[in-house]
């Protein structure tokens, strides 16, 4: 017996299918156009907007540069699986396997080349970025140390040598509990250098408005700085699972202006909040109920 001939299906497509599929085109395109007008996909689906902090929108940028680097790359992948399933699925009529490859040395050569190139040039833009982010090289107005510990925060405001400390305590969810949080005040378009450290176990420090994180770990002090450029306030809390209670490890961030700066250093100097808080103090030395200390693992 003869080996079957493999034979060649090419289908037309009927005008009907080729009217929907241009109206489905055009449908995509135009809610990708309307929706290139929306901040909040320019912003690449971030918190804020490169209003918030100077260098948000080199963070947005890189962001969004790499999103759309990896949509590129996961439609033409996704387009050649489906051509590929498609073209050379196996028909009814067909007897044998159509003819195996097992070597293409331009094509070995090709998707290894290609992805290398793509990975430098992310590293490229990565790399930049971050030295710049990282940078601790220009002279900030004031430095801020903080100090994470399960499960709050303390600030010590170097420059005018006080204080503002926080106690963990039990978070409903109800209205004004952010009252009972600690806050950070920052005066607007001031170079802030934020000195981080733990006093127990590693933590991460995040204000999602400054799109900015870092980790605090103990025995290590790790830098950053921002300049805050809108008033307002806004969220802050620990990004690192730290225990029990991680998520009730939230802060509020206050930027104002300087008088208002001014005005909330010396509220701290009149209430003897003067100095900085060393790092030694852990958990076992914080205010707790009795009652809840063996439950939240305090030694008293």
């Amino acid at each position: 017996m003869g080996r079957p001939e493999l034979r060649s299906h090419s289908r037309t497509p009927s005008p009907r299918r080729t009217a929907r599929a241009a109206t489905l085109a055009l449908g995509v395109g135009a809610v990708l156009t309307l929706s290139g007008c929306s901040d909040t996909l320019k912003h690449g689906f971030l918190p804020y907007g490169p209003d918030v902090a100077v260098d948000n929108d080199r963070i947005i940028n890189l962001w969004n540069g790499s999103w759309i680097a990896a949509l590129v790359v996961g439609v033409l992948v996704w387009g050649l699986i489906i051509w590929s399933v498609v073209v050379y699925r196996r028909r009814r009529d067909d007897a044998v396997l159509p003819p195996q490859v097992r070597y293409h040395l331009p094509l070995e050569i090709m998707y290894t080349i290609v992805p290398l190139m793509m990975v430098g040039v992310l590293f490229f833009y990565t790399a930049r970025d971050q030295s710049e982010l990282l940078s601790l090289e220009k002279t900030p107005d004031l430095t801020v140390g903080v100090v994470a510990k399960q499960w709050s925060w303390d600030f010590n405001y170097v420059n005018a040598d006080v204080y503002e400390t926080g106690v963990m305590g039990e978070l409903d969810g109800g209205k004004g509990i952010e009252k009972e949080l600690p806050t950070l005040w920052l005066p607007v378009n001031k170079r802030v250098q934020f000195n981080l450290t733990s006093r127990d176990v590693i933590h991460s420090f995040w204000i999602p408005a400054f799109l900015r994180k870092m980790d605090t770990i103990p025995g290590v002090e790790n830098s950053f700085q921002v300049v805050p450029t809108q008033i307002g306030t806004y969220k802050g809390k620990c990004a690192e699972l730290c225990g029990e209670y991680h998520s009730a490890m939230l802060f509020n961030v206050k930027v104002v202006s300087q008088a208002d700066y001014d005005a909330h250093v010396a509220a701290l100097r009149a209430a003897g909040q003067t100095g900085s808080l060393p790092t030694d103090l852990g958990r076992s030395k914080l205010p707790v109920d009795p009652g809840h200390a063996e439950e939240a693992g305090v030694n008293q």
